[in-house]
């Protein structure tokens, strides 16, 4: 079998100094049942199969499933998989920490904080919403090199937010990659295994994360079971269908009532309404918007609708049915709570604020008392960055 064990340094070319560095190549062995000389002069030992020492990497509630589902496996001493999970995760505001340090910590497994990656010995390392650039260094201290557990079908979506970008742009089928990673560029590296699952409609970025943190803690379990084998059969990513998926910052969430049709808007609502609330602006006053319903057919036959003029971003207040009906490109949305300076249900906007303000003009119509687009100060939207869920929410 031909096994890709790990990067080495080519011969030192003929002639070069003490300080000639040689170039780095990979290499593919066969048979391989140790290599002496490691990069610290230790004798290293490869492991040509299970159970296998584990050094997983990652923060979110979709790495947590991965790390869930490795330490099950080092719990299950019959099918001896894993004898070794150490655990490494990011610095958090929280003092909690991340879910997976929450989980390492829970399950008394070691926990090591970025960039500390600990000094142990290890085969493979594991990698799931980590958001850091892992070096080549760091890269070659596994025989086996890292895996990556990737929440789209690479080459669609690389990047931080695979997830939300999946879910932004209405994509109809997703699904899960592990592939081996490579130093100096994210997602690139070959694939191991990758299946497909449909997205099921309407789906919230939250929702597709629990379906795709559970089929990609077990295709990693699967990849780990024939590890040498997954790597020897690994095929490069294709060159065609790339597609990138940045963090998401908070200017994504300001509407722009003229140009984003409601389908866009309900998109951008799953994609990112659970870690930041869409915002707009009324009377210079910013407004998020909490809770976002489709507008039933019937409502929209409503003569108070239909027999005045209306512009995108008109605000009118639908009794019968308790929303705020929002006119955008190209129809209608509803929103049952807002925020302004407390959380508001439809109803209380409207006695607030709206009654108010038309009590004020009885001739006053519905475009002159609208949402308008928020726009936020370009230094606001480099400090409120936001990484997908994890990140991954990679």
């Amino acid at each position: 079998m031909r096994v890709l064990v790990r990067r080495c340094w080519g011969c030192r070319p003929a002639g070069g100094g003490p300080d000639a560095r040689p170039s780095p190549q990979w290499r593919v062995l066969a048979g391989v049942c140790a290599s002496s000389g490691g990069e610290d002069g230790r004798d290293v030992r490869v492991r040509e199969k299970p159970p296998w020492r584990v050094l997983f990497f990652g923060t979110d509630q979709f790495a947590r499933e991965a790390l869930r589902a490795l330490h099950a496996a080092r719990e299950n001493k019959e099918e001896e998989l894993i004898e070794k999970l150490e655990v490494v995760t990011v610095p958090s505001p929280s003092p909690k920490g991340p879910p997976v340090k929450q989980y390492a910590v829970q399950s008394q497994l070691p926990v090591y904080e970025w960039p500390d990656v600990g000094s142990g010995d290890y085969d493979v390392g594991v990698v799931a919403s980590f958001g850091r650039l892992l070096s080549e260094a760091l890269i070659l201290k596994f025989p086996y090199g890292i895996l990556n557990v990737h929440p789209s079908c690479l080459p669609r979506w690389r990047g931080p937010a695979p997830i939300i970008h999946t879910v932004l742009h209405g994509d109809t089928v997703t699904g899960v990659t592990i592939m081996q990673i490579r130093p100096k560029r994210f997602d690139v590296g070959p694939i191991l295994k990758q299946e497909t699952v449909p997205v099921p409609p309407k789906s919230t970025a939250k929702e597709l994360e629990a379906v795709l943190s559970r089929l990609g803690a077990n295709m990693l379990i699967s990849v780990l079971k024939n590890l040498p084998e997954s790597l020897s059969n690994g095929r490069p990513q294709p060159t065609e269908g790339v597609t990138h998926a940045p963090k998401i910052s908070a200017g994504t969430s300001c509407i722009n009532w003229e140009e984003q049709t409601s389908e866009q808007i309900f998109r951008l609502y799953r994609a990112i309404g659970n870690i930041i609330p869409l915002q707009t602006l009324w009377m210079d006053n910013t407004v998020k918007l909490l809770e976002l319903v489709e507008v039933n057919s019937s409502v929209l036959t409503d003569p108070k609708l239909t027999g005045q003029p209306v512009i995108p971003g008109s605000v009118i207040y639908h009794k019968q049915s308790q929303i705020l009906l929002v006119c955008c490109k190209d129809g209608w949305i509803g929103v049952r709570s807002v925020m302004l300076k407390k959380t508001l249900t439809a109803t209380d906007f409207y006695n607030g604020y709206l009654h108010p303000w038309y009590q004020k003009d009885s001739q006053a119509q519905p475009n002159q008392c609208r949402f308008q687009t928020l726009r936020l100060p370009a230094k606001k939207k480099q400090e409120n960055k936001i990484v997908a869920m994890q990140q991954c929410i990679k």
